[in-house]
């Protein structure tokens, strides 16, 4: 571990440890600790669960601000960096430990689930924009070499898990309005009876956009109904909508544009009209089954369609090139899959084990096609094929409790990804494209905890973990038309040493180190126009520590402090020229530090004041594999303040919501080696938001 990691980290340890002993004499409350299902595919609570996992509740992601992305909340989880680009044209920027951190648009590296339903493809590309914030119960993050057993991409995994229905019924509506034509808005149903219970969410966002060229209106919906027999079973059936009609992509801007005016929109993104429209409607069944006290069966089914018109800024000229794919991106992509899992307990030898096992199989197959954008209007076909990939997966998990103190945790997940697709755009110095690529890993994890006491638990974990290419990785060639077959899937070794402590019902620490070696880091060897494409950048390492602290101050006090600490490099270099790497440049995209610390009030949990005060820092961000340019270091105070009434049946809320308000100027987030030096996505100043909620319950 690097030195120049640790001060930081331990130094807020030594103010967090005297700040949770001196919380022993405070009254008596609901513990902290959630519980999650991530680390062990089971029911457990996070203090328990031998890996690096946080879990933060719906209430908190709703408080956190007027609800318009997961970057609002999530910085209270170390190791995970959610960025708001301020562009909805190119979705959150999200990374585990510096995986994802490259992605120029949606989420890779890090697998995401909803509900028990990939909201991640096949070849390792997710998006986080159809989940309905409003929806939300809670959301787990899994970071470590446990999150390999999830699959191909793994860095990370961030599982959601959304609202059930509930008695006694409900129904609500909200209404938020702020800076820069922001408004949103929601309605909500809640109910049990008996066996079944249902829920219902649909949402509306529309803003102008803190920079220009940067609108965008966005609906969604979410169901969830589910069904609990007298047998043991139990049926959910989840459906959600997604309509993106119109958002505009403002692009990057360069050092100069940037000290110009980061309001601006990159002039690219106006001379083309960049912009972004997306539909996508998914269902899915899940089936859990209890056949005795020790047996549970579970099987998941899903299938669902997204269509994306997407027009890009490449210049005019630059499109007609016969290799050319052209400015404007069509797709229309439909995708299913198969998941079943057993899970069983059972004693050998005067043992105690847990075993899980199951199968994953999943199918995407998209229409992409390639048409000149001539100023914003489409023109010729350049680009016409059938993309295809899929995978087959089986994975088993065993826990073994060794006695009351020792628990040894082994796994295995063997991957294989097949990528195929059939060119039907064939022309003089355009030739057949066709072909097809395999990727295939097996991939063991190993861990040991102790349960050193009832207020004390050590961890460390090993595993090996893979990341093929995304179709859209693959998409482009630096040299040439046609899927770029030449990139190698990215091998990694992690390694974690973990501690949870909870000295008292009110205080709650975790600590990690890590380190993690890759092999065929998959890097972006151009960025131009919003097109990017890949080469594969040898070996590079990640070095970290983060730590998570949450403390109840007392019956109406509240303070939550993550810090991260990330040390990523290459090891190898490789280019030449201007863009030459060298060993020891770091990772672009990936901040060494990240911090969040939070005070909140609340004297009363459904009634009454409530307020918030919360920093949140981010460190210096190279932007490119060379390390020519980063942004600056920055920290941001965030404010909230409401009221919560009840009177009979009728729930009121008032929220006031002030971001940056020290009216900071920074850059908040980078497209990483974009070849024009348009690196820089810069954040807004002060911001104001205020939101008021309506519900009736049917007591």
């Amino acid at each position: 571990m690097a030195v120049n990691l640790l001060p930081p980290i331990l130094g807020a340890a030594l103010v967090a440890i005297p700040a949770a002993a001196a919380a022993a004499d405070a009254p008596a409350s609901a513990p902290l600790d959630e519980v999650v299902v991530s680390a062990s595919r089971g029911a457990q609570r996070a203090f328990d669960a031998p890996a690096s996992i946080q879990s933060v509740d719906g209430a908190t992601l709703r408080a956190a601000g007027p609800g318009i992305g997961l970057s609002e909340s999530m910085s209270r989880v170390p190791g995970l960096v959610v960025l708001d680009r301020q562009n909805h044209a190119q979705d959150l920027q999200l990374s585990i430990r510096g995986f994802g951190a490259r992605s120029t648009f949606g989420i890779r590296g890090v697998r995401v689930l909803v509900d028990g339903i990939p909201a991640t493809m096949p070849d390792g590309q997710g998006q986080l924009s159809t989940v309905v914030l409003p929806a939300i119960e809670r959301v787990e993050v899994l970071r470590g070499p446990l999150a390999q057993l999830y699959g191909n991409a793994a860095g990370g995994v961030l599982q959601v898990f959304t609202r059930e229905g509930a008695s006694p019924a409900s129904l609500g509506a909200e209404l938020y309005g702020g800076s820069w034509g922001t408004v949103r808005g929601g309605v909500s149903g809640s109910a049990r009876s008996g066996a079944f219970a249902g829920r219902v969410d649909a949402t509306t966002f529309e803003t102008d956009g803190w920079r220009g060229h940067s609108a965008a209106t966005r609906r969604q919906q979410d169901a969830r109904l589910t069904w609990e027999a007298p047998t043991g079973t139990r049926i959910g059936l989840v459906a959600n909508a997604f309509e993106l009609p119109r958002a505009l992509d403002p692009g990057g801007l360069t050092r100069a544009q940037l000290a110009a005016d980061p309001r601006q929109a990159a002039p690219a993104a106006l001379a083309q009209d960049a912009r972004k429209s997306v539909t996508q409607q998914q269902a899915g069944l899940v089936v859990e089954h209890r056949v005795d006290a020790d047996t549970r069966f579970s099987a998941r089914v899903y299938g669902g369609r997204r269509e994306l018109d997407n027009a890009l800024s490449v210049p005019l000229s630059a499109q007609l090139s016969p290799t050319s794919s052209g400015g404007i991106v069509e797709l229309d992509r439909r995708y299913s899959g198969l998941g079943l899992q057993w899970s069983q307990r059972l004693r050998i030898a005067g043992a105690a084990l847990e075993f899980v096992a199951g199968i994953d199989v999943d199918t995407m197959a998209e229409e992409r096609r390639g048409y000149l954008n001539d100023a914003g209007v489409r023109g010729a076909l350049k680009r016409d094929e059938t993309d295809r990939v899929r995978n087959r997966d089986g994975y088993a998990q065993l826990a073994w409790f060794l006695d009351p103190t020792w628990t040894a945790t082994l796994g295995v997940r063997s991957s294989r990804v097949r990528f195929d697709t059939a060119d039907r755009f064939v022309a003089p110095g355009n030739p057949d494209d066709s072909g097809r690529a395999d990727y295939d890993a097996i991939n063991p994890v190993a861990g040991l905890a102790w349960h050193a006491s009832d207020t004390l638990n050590v961890y460390a974990n090993l595993g090996r973990g893979f990341e093929t290419p995304t179709f859209a990785e693959l998409a482009y060639r630096p040299d040439g038309t046609g899927l770029n077959f030449g990139l190698n899937a990215a091998r990694s070794r992690h390694a974690e040493l973990g501690a949870k402590w909870r000295p008292t019902p009110d205080a709650r620490l975790d600590l990690a180190l890590f380190e993690i070696r890759t092999d065929d880091e998959i890097v972006v060897a151009t960025n131009v126009g919003g097109r990017s494409t890949f080469r594969n950048g040898g070996r590079t390492e990640r070095r970290g520590v983060e730590l998570a602290w949450v403390q109840r101050l007392g019956p109406a006090w509240r303070a939550q402090l993550a810090l991260t600490a990330l040390e990523a490099t290459f090891v190898d270099g490789f280019g030449s020229g201007a863009s030459a790497v060298a060993p020891g440049n770091r990772l672009p995209g990936a901040p060494g530090r990240r911090a969040f610390a939070e005070f909140a009030w609340q004297p009363a949990a459904d009634r009454g004041p409530f307020a918030a005060a919360a920093l949140v820092h981010g460190g210096r961000v190279y932007v490119d594999d060379a390390n020519t340019d980063s942004t600056a270091p920055w920290t941001v105070l965030n404010l909230r303040a409401g009221l919560r009434q009840r009177l009979g049946p009728w729930r009121f809320s008032q929220v006031v919501h002030l971001e940056n308000a020290t009216d900071r100027s920074y850059v908040g987030s980078v497209i990483v080696n974009e070849a024009n030096r348009r690196w820089f996505e810069p954040s807004p100043g002060r911001s104001w938001y205020a939101g008021v909620s309506v519900a009736y319950v049917f007591d």
